[in-house]
């Protein structure tokens, strides 16, 4: 049986911003673990004294929305800790 003819493969070709990548720092920021933890525990501090004075604080003029604005702290700190390393 015949043999085919061999084909020349092409060489591929990395772009230049792969090969110049500049690594991410392997650290985190000082900063960013006491603001994380800082974070969920003033959302969950919020929300336990809401349910603690029966909705009538930490902010009496704004009621449910309390909870909104603990969960908000929550989620500031979840935020922040997706760039923890």
């Amino acid at each position: 049986m015949p043999k085919s003819k061999l084909r020349k493969k092409e060489k591929k070709v990395i772009p230049a911003e792969i090969l110049h990548h500049i690594p991410a720092p392997l650290e985190s920021p000082r900063w960013l673990a006491p603001t994380m933890v800082g974070a969920f525990l003033i959302g969950l501090i919020w929300i336990v004294i809401f349910y603690v004075t029966s909705t009538s604080y930490p902010i009496p003029g704004i009621g449910a929305w309390n909870m909104v604005v603990g969960f908000a702290f929550i989620g500031v700190g979840f935020s922040l800790a997706t760039k923890w390393r």
